[in-house]
Parts: C-alpha cells; structure tokens; sequence
C-alpha cells in the first residue's frame, strides 16, 4: 500500500473512533432515515435476516442428536440451550422492536423467555421450535413499519437505535457460537462443503 493509502486508511479509521466516540444524542441526531432509505433497510434486513434464518437451522439440522446437550464448558450454554436462545429472540426481538405483540400462545415473555432455553433439549423439538418462532418472527418484519426499524425502543430501560441493526447483529453473533460448536464437535457447516 502506498505512503497515502496508509494515511488515507488511518484517517478513515480516526473518523470512525471519533464518530464512535459521539455521545449517542449526537449520532442520533444524525441517523433520521427518509421513507425511501427505511424500506431500503427493510430490503437489506430481510435478505440478512433469512440468510441467519437457513444458515442457523441447517446446522441445528446437521448437528446430531446426541450432541444436542455438548457444552464447551461448565456454566456455558449447551447447543440445544443456544438454539433455544435463538428461539426466544426471534420471538423477542420482533415485537419488541417493531411495536408488533407476541403470539397469543406465548404466554408472559418476562417468565416464558428465561426458561425457554432449558425446556426444550431434543433436536426434534428445538428444530419444530425454530421453524415455528421463525415464522412469527419473518412475519413480523415483513409486515412492520420500516419506520419501526430504523427507530429506537427500550427493551432494558436502555435505549436502542436503529432495532433493526441491533437484531441482526445479536444474531451473527450467535450464528458464528454455533459455528464455533459445530467445528468443535467435527460438523462442518453444510453450506461450507
């Protein structure tokens, strides 16, 4: 790289750390979404959305049954524990941050969800369990207001700008877990072959 790439790289990443470094109100100031711009985020976050959807079931799939209760580590989510985890955000995320509501069956999130993940353990059940929370969350997405994912929501009293970003991202980071165990435990991803 040349003398100016090198600074040209350096100054980008300078920008960035100051951006970073704004308080929130400043950088919220800034990220107001048109109408066009939201439903183009919609466009992108539903593409991402459903690649994280096939890649985390086909390796809840993949994975054998026996291996569903494999943890890395004492204290440390097992397989079935992390699909489940995924479960419950699909079906938290969604109405919380795009003002749409549980399904009625679901029951009260604040006692369902920290349970969820300890009372399904056969891959059977997680798989059904995916495919079920997946299609109320998909739904969900695709019929909110891209307004609603582009805005801010407070699941925590904290607020969450752009719900949309946060979601996706919380999901990678679980999809890359269950890539990690899966290597672990000598799955190769199906996509990877």
């Amino acid at each position: 790289m040349s003398r100016n790439g090198h600074r040209r790289t350096y100054l980008a990443a300078a920008a960035f750390g100051l951006a970073a470094a704004l308080p929130t109100h400043a950088v919220r100031a800034q990220a107001v979404f048109d109408a066009k711009s939201a439903a183009h985020i919609r466009s992108e976050f539903v593409s991402d959305m459903d690649t994280l959807h096939v890649k985390i079931v086909a390796l809840a799939k993949a994975i054998p049954a026996e291996k569903y209760n494999w943890r890395p580590g004492p204290g440390v989510r097992s397989v079935a524990e992390v699909l489940m985890h995924v479960v419950g955000e699909w079906y938290f995320w969604a109405p919380n941050s795009m003002a749409g509501k549980p399904p009625a069956d679901f029951g009260d999130p604040k006692t369902k969800l920290p349970g969820l993940e300890k009372s399904v353990t056969t891959k059977d059940a997680v798989v059904a369990e995916l495919e079920k929370s997946w299609a109320y969350c998909d739904t969900q997405i695709r019929s909110a207001d891209p307004a609603t994912l582009t805005g801010s929501y407070r699941p925590w009293g904290q607020p969450i700008d752009r719900a949309a970003f946060g979601m996706a991202g919380d999901l990678h980071e679980h999809l890359g877990q269950l890539i990690a165990y899966s290597r672990t435990i000598g799955v190769k991803p199906p996509w990877s072959k």
